[in-house]
C-alpha cells in the first residue's frame, strides 16, 4: 500500500473518531479546547503535504497523540477510565491520565521540531539540536499553561474541567516536567530510527 493511501485511511479515522468523541462529551466547552490542536493540525498537514510531508514515524505519533487529546477531551482528563485502572494498579491518589497527555505533549512536538530543524539544516551539532529541540518543547508546554491560565480567568469555575488540577497546586510544574521528560525520551528511544527516515525521504525527494 502506498503511503499516500495509508495517511488517507489514517485521516479518515481521526475524523471520524473527531466526530465521535464530540457526539456526547462530558463537558462541550472543555471538549473543544482538548480537541483545538486536532483541528487545527489537521489542516495544516494537509496544507503543508506536498511542500513539506514529514517522515512516516511523525504522522504515526501524531495520530497516536490525536487519540490521547480526543479520550482526553471526550471524558475530561480527571475521568478518563484508562486513569483509574493506572491509579488503581500503582495506588496512585488521582488520575494520572493528564500526565500521560502532558508527556506526549512533549514527546511528538520533540520529533516534530528535531525533524524542521534537521531538514531545514537550522542547526548544525547534535548536542545544539537536542538541546534547541527540548528548549522548543519546554516553550511550547509553558505556552500552554498560559493558555490554561487565560481560560481560567475567564472562564473562573467553569475552567475546572479543562485545568484538571485535581486539587494539586503543582499541577503546572509537574505538567512541564512531563512534558520535558517526554522530550528526553523521545530524543533518546526514537532519534536513530527517525534519522533513517528522514534520509530515505531526502533521497526520495532527490530522485523525484
Amino acid at each position: 500500500m502506498r503511503r499516500s493511501t495509508s495517511l488517507l485511511i489514517a485521516l479518515g479515522f481521526i475524523l471520524g473518531l473527531l466526530a465521535l468523541s464530540g457526539v456526547r462529551p462530558y463537558d462541550r466547552a472543555t471538549w473543544l479546547m482538548e480537541v483545538l490542536p486536532i483541528i487545527i493540525a489537521i489542516p495544516a498537514l494537509c496544507a503543508t503535504y506536498k511542500r513539506f510531508p514529514f517522515t512516516t514515524l511523525i504522522y504515526a505519533l501524531i495520530f497516536a497523540h490525536a487519540l490521547v487529546l480526543m479520550l482526553g477531551g471526550a471524558y475530561t482528563y480527571a475521568r478518563v477510565p484508562l486513569g483509574f485502572e493506572i491509579a488503581e494498579l500503582f495506588g496512585f491518589h488521582r488520575n494520572p491520565y493528564d500526565k500521560i497527555g502532558h508527556f506526549f505533549q512533549g514527546f511528538v512536538p520533540a520529533l516534530v521540531a528535531r525533524e524542521i530543524f534537521i531538514r531545514g539544516e537550522y542547526i548544525r551539532g547534535h548536542k545544539m539540536l537536542a538541546f534547541i529541540v527540548v528548549c522548543t518543547v519546554l516553550a511550547i508546554s509553558a505556552t500552554y499553561e498560559f493558555i490554561e491560565w487565560g481560560a481560567a480567568l475567564a472562564m473562573g469555575q467553569g475552567a475546572d474541567e479543562f485545568l484538571g488540577t485535581q486539587g494539586d497546586p503543582w499541577d503546572t510544574q509537574s505538567d512541564m516536567f512531563f512534558a520535558f521528560i517526554g522530550a528526553i525520551t523521545a530524543l533518546l528511544l526514537l532519534s536513530g530510527v527517525h534519522n533513517g527516515q528522514i534520509q530515505r525521504l531526502q533521497a526520495h525527494e532527490r530522485a523525484t
